[in-house]
């Protein structure tokens, strides 16, 4: 199919007797020499650059300046890509929602994000957006487990050529190369100019302050962003158009229910604390509203956390405050009768591949020995977590406990109960435990249990998952993202809130 753009390298016939007249890619910019004065209409891109005589632009506007610029060159030494007939080893018959995206995403020139729930395929539209764009591509990944699951993807699709890889020990790029968001953005001064597809797994990453220079640094015409969740608690996202393009194509979980993805049900399970956790929670709680009030602070914003972590590290009635705060969160989290319910939970799907959400590593390992079930967290070994994985898969293993290391990136086919005995208010973080059950099987009907201490701050942390705050601001988040789910009030931005 016919490109988008005019990008490719190269001398030019320009009719000026000037030859040195050329753009280049200089760390992360575009360098235009042998111009004596701007030609017009580029100054909204371009400016003097006095230590080097020349003019100089972001190198992610590559694809704006090019066309306008053409005319004035005699060289085009910018790009180091080159064109690709890559041709796909793998049988690929798309689902319609994800040929869907890759039109949608063509559509826009090559530029845009994808968002689809996780177990959607969104892999797929990657793999399918390489063969259309047909130029060297570079798959930025946020672990090192996705990093390997490209790998084997790709090796598999294009088995007559080497698949290159950046980080993990590995500095080996090659015109389709997997690099990690890390390694990316300590290297991409010096790749910027050896890509002309960039993809990003897991977008929602990109924005922030380190990474986004990989974006930015990158002189690439073409850009894919694939996310289940692409909002950001830091308002970031706003910033997604322009590293990578606009939202082209969305799809909600409940769209693609029963038919790309598991039929689901939500089933909350409010258990009580017992008369003396009920008893310390209230003491622990006062203890640290009274600070909260007596500061004026509030814990409903970022910024309100951040001055209480400040001002409890400066007394000792704070720190007893931030103490006190901690064993809110601990009693909530690891009363027995959550074990209690995760029992009953687990003898009522006796058969289901099962996982288990947890917040903390300690309520993790509790969990791994009352019920014996293999753990994960970030402190296990690669080795131990792959083969605890294999044999969850292989169904050796009918039930996991994590601590957050599956909630991004590891497939986990097989799972048809997701049990969250503790979490954060985070929406983006229920729709990934969410997608860890939602793979399609024959007959599958999963289920995802929250199991929440009743008249606890958990009431609240729940209610806020499913709806993000500000709803006023960001009605079209809550829609996009979590419609699947009924809307919820705002929560109270009272500071002595539970």
């Amino acid at each position: 199919m016919k490109s988008h753009t005019q990008d490719t390298p190269g001398h030019y016939h320009t009719g000026r007797a000037d030859p040195e007249r050329q753009l280049r890619f200089d760390r992360g910019t575009l360098l235009l020499e042998g111009v004596a004065e701007l030609p017009v209409g580029l100054e909204t891109w371009f400016c003097y650059d006095p230590r080097v005589d020349a003019y100089r632009a972001p190198a992610h506007h590559y694809s704006d300046i090019i066309g306008p610029l053409k005319g004035e060159l005699a060289r085009n030494q910018a790009p180091r890509y080159q064109r690709r007939e890559w041709s796909c080893a793998l049988e690929m018959t798309p689902y319609a929602h994800q040929q869907e995206a890759l039109d949608a995403w063509w559509a826009t020139k090559g530029r845009g994000v994808v968002v689809l729930p996780t177990g959607a395929g969104k892999t797929l539209v990657g793999l399918l957006a390489l063969c259309r764009a047909q130029r060297d591509g570079l798959i930025i990944v946020p672990t090192l487990d996705l990093m390997q699951q490209w790998y084997a993807l790709l090796r598999a699709a294009f088995p007559d050529h080497d698949i290159g890889l950046i980080g993990g020990g590995y500095h080996e790029p090659q015109a389709l190369t997997i690099a990690t968001y890390d390694s990316a953005a300590r290297h991409i001064e010096r790749l910027g100019d050896r890509f002309g597809l960039l993809i990003f797994d897991e977008a929602h990453h990109l924005p922030s302050e380190f990474y986004r220079v990989i974006a930015e640094f990158a002189l690439a015409p073409y850009r894919l962003g694939l996310t289940a969740t692409p909002e950001r608690s830091d308002g970031k996202d706003a910033d997604l158009p322009a590293l990578v393009g606009p939202i082209v194509y969305r799809k909600r979980p409940e769209q693609l229910a029963g038919d790309v993805l598991a039929d689901f049900q939500l089933r909350p399970v409010h258990v009580d604390l017992s008369p003396a956790e009920r008893d310390a929670y209230q003491r622990a709680l006062d203890e640290r509203n009274a600070f909260l009030q007596a500061n004026r602070l509030g814990l409903s914003t970022l910024e309100g956390w951040n001055r209480f972590v400040m001002l409890s590290a400066r007394s000792a009635e704070g720190r007893r405050a931030m103490r006190a705060h901690r064993d809110t969160r601990r009693i909530a989290h690891a009363t027995p009768a959550k074990l209690r319910a995760l029992g009953m939970i687990l003898a009522n799907h006796p058969e289901a591949k099962t996982v288990i959400f947890t917040e903390d590593n300690a309520t993790a390992y509790e969990v791994s020995q009352r019920f014996l079930i293999p753990c994960l967290t970030h402190q296990t070994a690669i080795k131990e977590r792959q083969d605890i994985l294999d044999r969850f898969k292989a169904g050796s293993y009918l039930a996991i406990v994590t601590s957050n290391v599956l909630n991004e990136g590891v497939d986990v086919p097989d799972a048809s109960v997701g049990v969250i005995l503790s979490g954060s208010a985070s929406a983006r973080e229920f729709v990934q435990r969410l997608g860890r059950i939602l793979r399609r099987g024959v007959g599958k009907q999963a289920v995802l249990y929250e199991v929440i201490a009743r008249e606890t701050r958990e009431e609240r942390v729940a209610d806020r998952r499913r709806a993000p705050p500000d709803a006023q601001r960001k009605a079209e988040r809550i829609e996009a993202t979590l419609a699947l789910f009924e809307a919820l009030p705002p929560p109270d931005p009272d500071p002595t809130e539970r």
